[in-house]
């Protein structure tokens, strides 16, 4: 009997371990490059072409958040605004260098993310490093999540950059509320 409760408690203590977890889901989607989601408020992804800002919209997103710089190859920005603006979807361009990023795009990222009317958010950039790593930060400092367990989500959104990691773990240090 005791036996069986101890199993009973350990097997109620994992499903409610699952009930609070992300789990990114990595379906393909026309027109974007490197697409992950989490099972709520936010995908991140790669390169993201005119064409696959209509399908963003269908998957329900309200708002994009694009991190490339207008001068990063086959960064088409104003294409892609045209195009979000043809299909009534929010479009906000902060133009992140990765190989070093402002702390000001951070803030405005965690704004736009967190503002209720923009959810649900579409963040790219060209592989889908600067948006995981910006979404960590968001993890780390609004959310108040520990450094492994945001780590995890960001590497399984993509986030593969050691400097941007870094980067994320440093602005969250001196940011944390």
């Amino acid at each position: 009997m005791r036996t069986q409760i101890l199993g009973a408690a350990l097997v109620a203590l994992s499903l409610s371990g699952s009930l609070f977890a992300q789990s990114v889901t990595k379906p393909t989607v026309p027109g974007v490059t490197n697409f992950a989601k989490l099972e709520s408020t936010i995908a991140c992804a790669g390169a993201t072409n005119a064409s696959g800002v209509a399908e963003v919209k269908k998957l329900g997103y309200k708002t994009i958040i694009n991190l490339r710089q207008a001068s990063e190859p086959g960064a088409d920005v104003e294409a892609e605004a045209a195009a979000a603006k043809t299909a009534g979807v929010k479009y906000v361009h902060l133009p992140v260098n990765g190989a070093s990023p402002d702390p000001a795009m951070v803030d405005q990222f965690i704004a736009a993310v967190g503002e209720p009317a923009n959810q649900p958010v579409f963040v790219h950039c060209a592989s889908g490093n600067r948006a995981a790593a910006f979404w960590m930060i968001k993890r780390l400092v609004v959310d108040g999540w520990d450094a492994d367990r945001a780590s995890t989500e960001a590497t399984a959104l993509g986030l593969t950059s050691p400097a941007l990691k870094t980067f994320a773990m440093d602005y969250a240090s001196t940011h944390t509320k």
